[in-house]
C-alpha cells in the first residue's frame, strides 16, 4: 500500500457493517447482495492501484466481450459495422477508434434495432431508463440489473473514497426521486452498512424555502445540483445563516463552476464533492479524494476525449467525451457521444492509475459562437454579477452571433446605474462586438430534468 492510500485508510471513520445472521454481530456476516457489493469494493481497491497500462489491458478484454456480443446480437451494429468486422481479433485503442460514433439521434431513431436479441440471463432483469431531454433530444436506454449493481458499487466507492460518516443525516434536493423522510441513505448502502436517516425534497421550491428546510433538518451531508448549492450558499451568506452540522456538499447533474466550491466554503465551511454521470451510461467519473479533478471509473466505462479531427486528446487538451459502458449487454452503447466536453488531466499523485479528467466543461449548447466561427465557454463571474445588483437569478442566451439576451429575476427594479453595471460586467466577460439586451422575468425555470444552465447558445445548437 502506498503512502497516500495508507493515510486515507488511517483517517477513515469507523463503519458499522450490517450482519444478516442473528447473533453474528462482529465480524458481520452479510447476505448475498451485501457480500457481492463488498466483493466489488475489494476488487476496486485493487484495480484502482494498477498502472494505467494494466487498466487499459483489462478494459480491452471486457470491450472485446462486449463488441463480440454487440456484433452477434444487435442488428444495428451488425449492419453499421458490416460483415467484414473482425470481432474475434483482440481489440486495440486504434481498432476501437475506427468504429463509428453512436449519437443521441442514433438512439432516438434506432431504439428497437439497438436492442440485443440474446441478453445473458445472468445479467438479471431488463429495465428502461429515460433521459430528461435537457438538450432537446430525450432518449431511452435499456439496462440490466448488472448495470444497477455497478451504479450502486460506484456510489459506495464514492462514499468510501470521501470517508463519509454513515451515521450522519443525508439531505437531498433532487429531481425525479421519491420525496419524504427515510430511515437510511438508499440502495447503495442498504443491507451493507448502518446509516443515519435521509430526507429528500424536490428542486421546485424557491431558495428561501429550501434553506429554511435545511436549517430545520440540520443535515450532515447535502446532495443536490451545483446551481442549487450555489444559490443556497449565496442566500446563506446574505442572511448570515450557517448550517452548523453540514460536513460536505455533494453535487451532480450539471457543470460545477469553481465559484460554487468557494461559495460553499465561505457560507458553510465545507468542501464540494462532484460526480459525473448520465442516465444512459451510468457513472463516468468521480472526484478524486485529494483533488478537485475527476477519476474515470474505468472498471465501468471506456472513455475517449476526442478533438475536432476525431483524434485522442493529450494532457491539457480539451475535447468531446465519447463513452462506452462496459457491462450493458441489453443495449450496448459503443462509442456513445454524450455531447459533453472535458479537459484531459495528468496522472494523479494520489496513487490511483484511473484516467484523470481535469475538468468537465459543458455541452455544445453552453459554448458561445463568435461571428468568425470561434467557440469557447464563457466564465461569467456570477458572484460579482449578483453582488452588483439585486439579482436573484440570471441566464444568458445567445440568440444570434452578435446578440446576447440576459434574462434576470430581480428582487427590486434596477436603477440606471445598476443596469449600466450589469451591462459592463457581462460584456467584459464576452468577446467584443456583442449586443446585450436585459430581459426581466418572474422566474427562470429549470429543465425537465431539474437542471439549470446559466449560459445557452441557440447558435451553437443550430450548427452542432
Amino acid at each position: 500500500m502506498n503512502e497516500a492510500a495508507a493515510e486515507e485508510r488511517a483517517s477513515a471513520p469507523p463503519w458499522q457493517y450490517q450482519s444478516s445472521l442473528q447473533g453474528a454481530a462482529w465480524p458481520a456476516v452479510g447476505n448475498a447482495a451485501c457480500n457481492l457489493a463488498l466483493a466489488m469494493q475489494f476488487q476496486f481497491a485493487q484495480s484502482e492501484r494498477l498502472t494505467d497500462a494494466r487498466i487499459l489491458e483489462l478494459q480491452l478484454r471486457q470491450l472485446g466481450a462486449l463488441t463480440a456480443h454487440a456484433y452477434a446480437t444487435v442488428p444495428f451494429y451488425r449492419q453499421r459495422w458490416g460483415a467484414t468486422f473482425d470481432y474475434a481479433s483482440p481489440l486495440t485503442p486504434e481498432r476501437i477508434a475506427g468504429l463509428p460514433l453512436l449519437t443521441r439521434r442514433d438512439l432516438q431513431e434506432n431504439f428497437e434495432a439497438l436492442k440485443s436479441n440474446a441478453v445473458p440471463p445472468s445479467h438479471g432483469a431488463i429495465g428502461e431508463a429515460r433521459t430528461s431531454g435537457s438538450t432537446g433530444t430525450p432518449v431511452r436506454v435499456l439496462k440490466t440489473e448488472l448495470c444497477t449493481l455497478f451504479w450502486n458499487a460506484f456510489t459506495l466507492r464514492d462514499h468510501f473514497w470521501h470517508q463519509r460518516d454513515f451515521s450522519g443525516k443525508l439531505a437531498g434536493i433532487r429531481h425525479g426521486v421519491t420525496v419524504g423522510d427515510f430511515a437510511a441513505w438508499g440502495q447503495a448502502t442498504d443491507g451493507i452498512v448502518s446509516t443515519g436517516p435521509a430526507v429528500v425534497r424536490g428542486v421546485d421550491a424557491d431558495a428561501e424555502t429550501q434553506l429554511a428546510w435545511l436549517v430545520q433538518e440540520r443535515p450532515d451531508y447535502l446532495v443536490t445540483h451545483p446551481s442549487m448549492a450555489a444559490e443556497l450558499a449565496r442566500l446563506s451568506l446574505t442572511r448570515g445563516v450557517r448550517l452548523e452540522r453540514l460536513r460536505e456538499v455533494r453535487t451532480y447533474g450539471e457543470l460545477l463552476a469553481p465559484e460554487t466550491r468557494v461559495l460553499c466554503r465561505e457560507a458553510w465551511g465545507v468542501p464540494v464533492t462532484d460526480t459525473y454521470s448520465s442516465n444512459e451510461v451510468g457513472y463516468v467519473a468521480l472526484q478524486c479524494p485529494r483533488h478537485d479533478h475527476y477519476h474515470v471509473q474505468a472498471e465501468g466505462v471506456y472513455l475517449e476525449v476526442l478533438n475536432d479531427n476525431g483524434s485522442a486528446c493529450g494532457v491539457g487538451e480539451t475535447g468531446r467525451i465519447v463513452v462506452t459502458p462496459l457491462h450493458n449487454f441489453s443495449m450496448p452503447l459503443i462509442r456513445y457521444d454524450v455531447g459533453d466536453y472535458a479537459e484531459v488531466g495528468a496522472p494523479c499523485d494520489c496513487g490511483r492509475g484511473l484516467p484523470v479528467l481535469k475538468r468537465i466543461i459543458g455541452r455544445v449548447r453552453n459554448m458561445l459562437v463568435t461571428a468568425d466561427g470561434r467557440r469557447y465557454w464563457p466564465v461569467l463571474g456570477a458572484r460579482a454579477l449578483v453582488e452588483s445588483a439585486p439579482i436573484r437569478q440570471y441566464q444568458l442566451v445567445q440568440k444570434t452571433v452578435d446578440r446576447i439576451e440576459a434574462r434576470l429575476v430581480v428582487a427590486s427594479p434596477l436603477t440606471p446605474a445598476q443596469q449600466e453595471g450589469v451591462h459592463t460586467h457581462i460584456l467584459s466577460r464576452l468577446p467584443p462586438g456583442l449586443q446585450l439586451e436585459l430581459v426581466y422575468c418572474d422566474n427562470i425555470p429549470r429543465s425537465a430534468g431539474g437542471k439549470f444552465e446559466d449560459f445557452i447558445s441557440e447558435v451553437a445548437t443550430a450548427v452542432a
